[in-house]
């Protein structure tokens, strides 16, 4: 009548394998393996004829090639009329990429009409029960399970560092360098885990490292990586769950009574904050304002989840897709030649969004300062070609304002002239790569540092600066330039 059972082989040793798989074991005549290269094949009765597919892995580029060839030949032989017994190391359903592609391709063809080819499942114990014990730690602590070959190919690791986790097939150094250095993005080099090998077998071996040490010692195929948790709360669900507290009937009664318009000054203090950290060069600063800003973005979007508005998920899906979307050259296959068509590309992909009728300078706050502002609508001219051929135009455009300045007759005039020259000098500014906010916060520094060394100098020698000329006054400012 065909079919395909699938029988969980355990974790190696023979007192882990099932009764029920050891009952199906005897009294099958043939079994296909995923792998010969486990400790149970030696135990299995000695009557079963035994193929693996073990070659299909030497023939195939990755392993989704090696996946699908093994899926497409199981399901060949499960319409046998004997059908066919897979048999896979540990569960069928824990890590195993071969069963969950059989049973959606088994779900697919019993919807398309073909009831032919029935899954049954024999459950084994997986690598993870053997590796709590080997570790002596409790999986309802929050255990996290991932591949290891899947963290190997993020950039950053999916894991809740505040709770522990398990990589699985850990199989080679070459993995384990890749594995280490995702991990190095969330967690300190020198934090301590645990390679456990062959768990649940005779050979199994515990041994902890720094996590920098990683892909110094030896893997294979059945070793598992054990990441202790981090102390104190360190996820970001964790600072979510404490900013949720504060607004809490039982929490802080400032914090509940704030809204999205109580806390709007708080939001761009903590940017300017920031900001003066980066200004400065105070890494240790910009680590603490950078948290004060995240906090506001906690406490804004913990608000909307009360009000029902939108909640965490939303927001962050809504940035990620923002961002793939609008890096095409990243995501999507597509090639860009530099920075300056990737920011042409981006303001297409913003109009794409927000629809033919939206303006490039849509979206610039009212409320940012008017010099950033400035520099922020010309950098957008620019991006869609309205803008000089090169500097000496933007230099002569800063002398016509300045004459113009000159030639207004009225307050008026002189104020919105004033303010041509300013924008044309923020203009000239981004052709010189000079960040006008940065470079004026800097004279404004240098100014005070300047003035406040006159008026020391004049405390020191008993002079009024409210009674000297306008030379003596630039002597000392000459001289406290000089001090410098």
């Amino acid at each position: 009548m065909g079919g395909i059972t699938i029988v969980g082989l355990g974790p190696g040793d023979p007192r882990h394998l099932t009764r029920e798989a050891w009952e199906v074991l005897k009294g099958a005549g043939e079994v296909w393996l995923r792998t010969e290269r486990h400790p149970i094949v030696a135990e299995l009765p000695s009557h079963l004829l035994l193929h693996a597919f073990d070659t299909f892995y030497d023939e195939a580029e990755d392993f989704a090639q090696v996946y699908d060839a093994i899926v497409t030949e199981v399901l060949r032989l499960g319409r046998r009329p004997e059908g066919v017994i897979y048999a896979v190391p540990g569960h069928p359903l824990v890590g195993e990429a071969t069963v969950m592609r059989l049973l959606a391709q088994a779900q697919s063809l019993a919807q398309a009409g073909d009831a032919g080819l029935d899954v049954h499942i024999v459950e084994g114990m997986s690598f993870i029960e053997p590796t709590l014990t080997a570790l002596r730690i409790d999986a309802l602590a929050g255990l996290q399970v991932y591949d290891a070959v899947e963290v190997a190919a993020l950039h950053h690791p999916p894991l809740n560092p505040d709770l522990p986790a398990l990589l699985p097939q850990l199989y080679s150094r070459a993995l384990a360098a890749d594995v280490k250095l995702t991990l190095m993005n969330q967690y300190p080099d020198d934090h301590e885990v645990a390679l456990v090998h062959a768990a649940g077998t005779p050979g199994e071996q515990v041994v902890y490292l720094p996590l920098y040490e990683l892909d110094r010692h030896d893997v294979e195929h059945m070793t598992t990586l054990y990441v202790p948790p981090l102390s104190g709360v360190v996820s970001f669900e964790g600072l979510q769950d404490t900013m949720a507290h504060l607004r809490a009937p039982d929490g802080c009664p400032w914090d509940r009574e704030q809204t999205h318009e109580s806390l709007r000054g708080t939001l761009l203090e903590e940017a300017y904050e920031v900001a003066a950290a980066v200004d400065v060069g105070d890494l240790r600063a910009l680590q603490e304002e950078l948290g004060d800003l995240l906090l506001q973005v906690l406490i804004h979007t913990q608000i909307a989840t009360e009000e029902g508005e939108f909640k965490m998920p939303a927001v962050i899906s809504g940035i990620d897709a923002k961002l793939k979307h609008r890096h095409p050259h990243v995501w999507g296959g597509q090639e860009v030649s530099g920075t300056g068509e990737v920011l042409q590309r981006w303001e297409e992909l913003k109009r794409e969004e927000k629809g033919e009728d939206r303006s490039t300078l849509d979206g610039v706050p009212a409320a940012l300062p008017a010099l950033q502002q400035a520099d922020t609508y010309s950098r957008r001219a620019s991006r869609v070609g309205f803008d000089w051929s090169d500097p000496n135009g933007v230099a002569d455009k800063v002398r016509e304002e300045i004459a113009e300045i000159e030639a207004a007759t009225t307050p008026e005039a002189r104020e919105a002239e004033v303010g041509d020259l300013l924008f044309a000098a923020v203009n000239w500014a981004r052709w010189l790569d000079v960040d006008p906010e940065v470079a004026l916060r800097q004279a404004n520094a240098r100014f005070a540092h300047r003035f406040r060394a006159m008026e020391r100098m004049a405390r020191e020698r008993g002079l009024d600066m409210v009674v000297l000329d306008i030379d003596a006054l630039e002597a000392l400012w000459q001289e406290a330039k000089l001090a410098e």
